[in-house]
């Protein structure tokens, strides 16, 4: 059974089959419209969102299949204190892909682990968002026509975002590619993801001023600073509003620039680069939805497979990360992989700490 948790999931050969499909798809949608008739998308967004839940669902409407699901959790039995194996359990009877968007990380593999058919990160917290990395390779790809020896600039909520985790994860694919991580230290990119760029020997430069390194750049990729992702609403205040891309500061930049936004832009952005050739901002939306095509057309030809009700985990771990899935849904089986700084989280990437347990009056530490 393969599931998209991260782009990186998928291997080049399968990437680059994916991107060809991609390609076919947008040069002529018409002979595509038949692909996935009887086929249903199980749709579940636990969280708000234009772009990513209406590019799925006209992506399979478009290739002939249907959709079902809910964009509000409080609509489901969610609300009523079901538990997300169950729920997946269930609607995996029912679809045969899922697309899931839920604000906690991890949350998508966890998923994985219960679903009959392929399940799809929709986007997990501040973790990861793969079909958005998609999008955004095919923006490059199509315009750029490569994305080996590029110089990208990542600008706005580093820490959070999870499009910038999954595309810097997929871009360490690419030769000689160097990043100019623009960001104020509150929102600097996690530790973990600062270790995996250390670890591929991947070129990346942490800077706060975002009109310095324009010149140099041939991808601009703008980010919102998250309101929803902060504990607290002073800090967001203090933060926001602190990036703002005009088209004066775009004087000194490159003729072929690409500036990207993974939508929806608050601030950022200014209304006068709406105009300039160089925002391509709309256009990668609608490859967004091509791309969906693609994906689920070449998902849906996988067969169904039975999985297990109960997996066994270590019960000893525990992940450090308040916002983990498995903090919520606390019956998921507990597994680490191993990295220099430690065992990390499956589901999220974060470090995980050994509980003691009392047994007979004495301390064991397992």
């Amino acid at each position: 059974m393969r599931h998209i948790n991260d782009l990186s999931d998928l291997t080049m050969e399968e990437f680059r089959e994916l991107y060809k499909l991609t390609s076919n798809i947008i040069d002529r949608p018409e002979g595509y419209t038949e692909a996935c008739r009887g086929k249903v998308l199980g749709s579940l967004f636990y969280e708000p969102s234009t772009r990513t839940n209406l590019s799925f669902s006209t992506a399979m409407m478009r290739l002939g299949g249907s959709v079902v699901g809910f964009s509000n959790p409080n609509s489901s039995s969610t609300a009523k204190g079901e538990t997300l194996k169950d729920t997946i359990t269930m609607v995996s009877n029912y679809a045969d892909i899922i697309v899931m968007r839920n604000p906690n990380e991890g949350a998508a593999k966890a998923a994985s682990l219960f679903s009959e058919v392929p399940v799809i990160n929709a986007g997990d917290g501040g973790h990861l968002h793969p079909t958005q990395t998609l999008t955004d390779m095919t923006t490059i790809l199509r315009l750029r026509g490569s994305a080996d020896n590029m110089k990208i600039g990542i600008c706005g909520d580093l820490k959070y975002g999870r499009t910038v985790h999954s595309l810097i994860h997929f871009l360490a694919n690419y030769e000689n590619v160097q990043f100019y991580l623009i960001a104020p230290r509150e929102l600097a990119i996690p530790e973990y993801l600062r270790q995996f760029m250390n670890e591929h020997k991947m070129k990346f430069y942490e800077v706060s001023g975002l009109e310095p390194v324009i010149p140099m750049l041939d991808v601009l990729y703008m980010t919102r600073i998250q309101r929803e992702r902060f504990a607290d609403i002073d800090v967001y205040e203090s933060l926001r509003g602190i990036y703002c891309l005009t088209a004066a500061k775009l004087r000194d930049a490159k003729k072929d620039l690409l500036i990207m936004h993974p939508l929806p832009r608050v601030d950022e952005i200014a209304q006068d680069v709406d105009d300039d050739p160089r925002a391509v901002y709309f256009d990668q939306a609608r490859f967004g939805m091509y791309a969906r095509m693609a994906l689920l057309l070449t998902l849906s030809k996988q067969p169904r497979i039975h999985m297990p009700k109960n997996i066994p985990g270590r019960p000893n771990l525990r992940c450090t990360n308040p916002k983990c899935i498995t903090r919520k849904e606390t019956y998921l089986p507990m597994e680490t992989h191993r990295t220099r700084e430690g065992e990390r989280c499956i589901y999220c990437d974060q470090l995980v700490e050994y509980r003691r347990m009392r047994k007979f009056n004495m301390d064991y530490e397992y």
